[in-house]
């Protein structure tokens, strides 16, 4: 049976990683092997701990995604500062130990091994001693809704994010980004108001530009339902400290037991966070935000 290697974080999953994955089984066909080695914790979080950039998916959806893209094994490797500091042969050396690869499919700025040692050129050079093929992938282009044509890279796609453009980034990745996290006691001012909330703990996930979004949340007995999603400070209430509160439109199950993970795709954004001068206002507001959720997730 033949196998082909891909190795990367592949953050966000996203259209260019397909490509990779794609390839891949070109390659071995369907009764082949296709493998993903992967890192955890991304290899920034040790070599610049703070400054390593915010997650588009936690661990768990990365495989998931993997997995529903057609990879039949995702090797998570343990980043260590002794992995890190493996040099370039001794690191591809030890995963044909593992793999027994036939081919790897790269991108065309792969680079591997201690400080970025490794390039395209010494793969190959490894892939002759070792029998197996490189294989690159030219980066994939996509249009955005303003017609502009953008390298897909998830480097870009938390641009956007951070920009609350949620559906370019959904373009990019090729299906709706999610949220996901553990829901914890918060405020309770939802429920105050009249509109229960989940409070998500995202731990190091990216959250995107403050503002209030259209969305669907997803149970974990996979159920789905329209989802109102505010991300920012409550300024209305000067709360200072970043959340992302859920309210399921139309569910009748409890928001408020904690513990649990909530999912949620951001669709559309709907408008910035604001400060409303009442609370009537703020109901009022709300009201219009839920009636939107509606017709665009309807829609």
């Amino acid at each position: 049976m033949s196998t082909a290697v891909s190795i990367g974080m592949f953050d966000g999953v996203h259209q260019g990683h397909r490509a990779l994955v794609d390839r891949a089984r070109e390659l071995v066909g369907p009764e082949g092997r296709v493998v993903v080695v992967t890192f955890e914790p991304s290899p920034a979080a040790i070599l610049a701990p703070g400054r390593e950039p915010a997650r588009l998916t936690m661990a768990s959806q990365r495989t998931e995604a993997l997995q529903a893209a057609g990879v039949d094994h995702v090797h998570v490797l343990d980043t260590t500062t002794d992995l890190l500091a493996m040099d370039a042969r001794s690191f591809i050396d030890d995963l044909c130990r593992q793999h027994q690869p036939d081919h790897i499919v790269e991108g065309p700025d792969f680079r591997f091994g201690h400080q970025r040692g490794g390039d395209l050129d010494r793969l190959r050079e490894i892939g002759r001693d070792q029998g197996f093929g490189v294989h690159v992938v030219e980066v994939v282009e996509t249009t955005l809704l303003d017609r502009s044509v953008v390298p897909v890279r998830s480097s870009v796609i938390r641009r956007l994010l951070d920009r609350g453009r949620v559906r370019d980034a959904n373009v990019m990745i090729g299906r709706p980004w999610q949220v996901r996290g553990t829901v914890e006691s918060g405020h309770k001012r939802g429920r105050e108001l009249g509109w229960p909330t989940a409070n998500l703990e995202t731990a190091d996930l990216l959250l995107p530009a403050d503002g209030v979004y259209a969305g669907v949340g997803l149970m974990e007995d996979g159920t789905r339902w329209p989802a109102a999603v505010s991300v920012g400070t409550n300024p209305t209430f000067g709360d200072g400290r970043r959340s992302c509160e859920v309210h399921l439109l139309e569910f009748n199950g409890p928001v408020d037991s904690y513990g649990w993970t909530l999912s949620v795709e951001l669709h559309h954004w709907l408008r910035e966070q604001l400060v409303f001068d009442s609370i009537e206002a703020l109901k009022r507001a709300i009201g219009h935000d839920l009636d939107r959720v509606r017709e665009l997730v309807a829609r």
